[in-house]
């Protein structure tokens, strides 16, 4: 049976246009990389300083988010524990309820996909507005992000000024993106003002402190965290660093890896809600701290380092699999080589298990993260999770979902015949005796290059050619 994976691949594999947009965007991006780091000492060395900061922070984890709470709780900002996306959303759902908040503006913030928050909400006729600019375009088209920081990346200008004809007809056409982005200014600036809550990610959050660091471009971010009177952030729990001066090399090596941009236009800092005597911000600030398997992840020494990651999009923008079949085929909130390992630990290598092998393991993800997370090595560990027969001997969520006895059989006789040195030799022999008797239809593997025997018979025609004896 072909899988959903499969299929969904094959069908944007055929969308020409999407393709097109994908290969202008990375090129785009892998070039404003790399003219960011034009020293390469420079580069490695932040590197292997932002790395060792997420280490640290993981490595005294619990510590760091009981200190978190700490300072957070005596700076007036209140702190939610959910250990699963239902949880989550519900508690969100229990402070709209508190001030009750039939919308919500929101900033942008993957994990709030990974909770499928707005769907939630509108289920219960609750309006929930995306702000970012990419974000607003894949929500007006009924999309989930194709991408983790660029989510309308899928799409080229023209299509998006289709779209905004289409949902706004009074609007006279443009293609022209400085009107588009207007335009989206327009349809957004009153929604801040309106809206009872706004909600936003959280990109660092200092436990020495008690501050969430919220880095964006566009200014909704802090439209969205400041304008409502009632401002919720959702995070992971990984996102903790243990002091203020661990932010700054983050905050270098994540804009420029991310975006190509020494560093992005708005950087906030927020450590409280409004006091006394200030003029703006929210009355109430609140922080949901979301687990969703993290802690699972967390207990595997060599999975762990999953949770080091910073969300640029790195590893995305210079994988050689993703530009070709797009965020969508993933079919899971976090595409590309991170979601690949970050996926299946959280499901289940049962549920995107397969997600392990949408890779060519080139290594091109490693080479470019930030903070040097080894995603070839952890890829290799959880196809083997997916098949081993120990399985209660792993943390990985469906460890051995994956393994067939059909395959397992191969496999052994193979293993079997390999350390049987005549056995192999003469099997060797006869395939090439008869190799006319292969069939030239392989299926998958055929179908993007030669069919074994027409390489044999290329091979011995070019050795013949040079005077080789081949026999």
């Amino acid at each position: 049976m072909t899988s959903e994976f499969r299929i969904t691949v094959r069908e944007n594999l055929a969308k020409a246009e999407v393709r097109a947009n994908f290969y202008r965007a990375m090129d785009g991006l892998m070039t404003r990389r790399l003219d960011q780091f034009p020293d390469k000492v420079e580069l490695e060395r932040l590197r292997t300083q932002s790395m060792a900061i997420r280490a640290n922070a993981l490595s005294k984890l619990p510590e760091l988010l009981e200190q978190l709470e700490t300072n957070l709780t005596r700076n007036g900002i209140q702190v939610h524990w959910a250990e699963t996306t239902d949880q989550a959303n519900q508690i969100v759902l229990g402070i709209m309820q508190q001030h009750n908040a039939k919308s919500i503006i929101k900033g942008k913030s993957m994990v709030s996909e990974e909770m499928g928050l707005n769907h939630f909400l509108e289920a219960l006729g609750i309006e929930a507005l995306e702000s970012d600019l990419g974000e607003f375009i894949i929500q007006l088209d009924h999309e989930a992000p194709s991408h983790i920081i660029m989510p309308a990346i899928h799409k080229n200008r023209v299509q998006i000024a289709r779209l905004f004809h289409e949902k706004f007809p009074d609007i006279p056409y443009t293609e022209d993106v400085d009107e588009l982005t207007q335009l989206a200014r327009r349809i957004l600036r009153d929604k801040f003002y309106a809206a009872p809550v706004g909600l936003s990610g959280v990109n660092f959050m200092v436990a020495e402190t008690g501050t969430l660091c919220l880095v964006e471009n566009e200014g909704n971010g802090r439209m969205s965290t400041t304008a409502p009177p009632v401002h919720i952030a959702v995070t992971g729990i990984e996102k903790v660093v243990e002091s203020l001066s661990d932010v700054p090399p983050l905050l270098s090596i994540l804009t420029r890896s991310a975006t190509g941009q020494p560093i992005t236009t708005y950087v906030n800092m927020i450590s409280s809600p409004r006091k006394p005597g200030e003029k703006d911000g929210p009355e109430e600030v609140h922080l949901v701290l979301l687990d969703n398997r993290r802690s699972n992840i967390y207990s595997d020494p060599e999975l762990l380092a999953t949770l080091r990651c910073i969300r640029c999009g790195a590893c995305i923008n210079h994988c050689p699999v993703y530009v070709r079949i797009g965020g969508h085929s993933y079919g899971t909130v976090y595409p590309g080589p991170i979601g690949s390992i970050l996926e299946p630990q959280k499901a289940g290598l049962d549920v995107h298990g397969e997600l392990t092998q949408a890779s060519t393991l080139c290594g091109a993800c490693s080479e470019v993260c930030p903070v040097r997370i080894p995603i070839p090595s952890i890829l290799n560990r959880l196809r083997y999770d997916g098949v081993r027969k120990d399985a209660a001997n792993t943390h990985t969520v469906g460890s051995g979902k994956r393994r067939t006895l059909s395959e397992a059989a191969t496999w052994k006789t193979w293993a079997w015949a390999a350390t049987h040195p005549a056995l192999y030799h003469t099997g060797s022999k006869l395939a090439t005796r008869f190799k006319g008797m292969l069939p030239t239809n392989l299926g998958a593997w055929t179908s993007v290059r030669t069919a074994p025997k027409l390489a044999e018979s290329t091979l011995h025609e070019r050795l013949k050619a040079l005077g080789v004896d081949h026999e």
